[in-house]
């Protein structure tokens, strides 16, 4: 049950960054007007933070594969991606999800979702 839990939040990780690289230019052209640098600026977050989702993701499905949940190192790293997770997702509430953007505001609960199912899958 643990490693389903672990793979289930790998996956929506791994979604969601993809989710964020795909539309990378339309979402620099929806802020209309920039700067050259602060488009770049821009772009690099937005690239940054879905390569960090598809990271992590990646991350918890090999240590889940290769060391299994009854590893004693598996609950840590579980505890560490959940912990990057909900700041993200703290960061995300306080900035992003304050603007009319729908998948700012739906940028939290999937992070902090996937932060609980880790920490679930490291208590069992």
């Amino acid at each position: 049950m643990a490693s389903a839990l672990a793979y289930v939040a790998a996956a929506m990780l791994i979604v969601w960054g993809v989710m964020h690289l795909a539309p990378t230019r339309a979402v620099a052209e929806s802020f209309g007007e920039l700067s050259r640098d602060n488009r770049r600026i821009l772009i690099m977050e937005w690239i940054a933070e879905g390569i960090t989702h598809i990271t992590l993701g990646t991350l918890i499905v090999l240590v889940t594969a290769i060391a299994g949940t009854g590893n004693s190192a598996t609950p840590v790293v579980f505890a560490v991606v959940a912990g990057a997770l909900v700041a993200i997702a703290g960061l995300t509430a306080a900035t992003g999800s304050r603007t009319p953007v729908i998948w700012f505001k739906v940028c939290p609960f999937v992070l902090t979702g996937a932060a609980a199912l880790l920490v679930v899958a490291s208590i069992l």
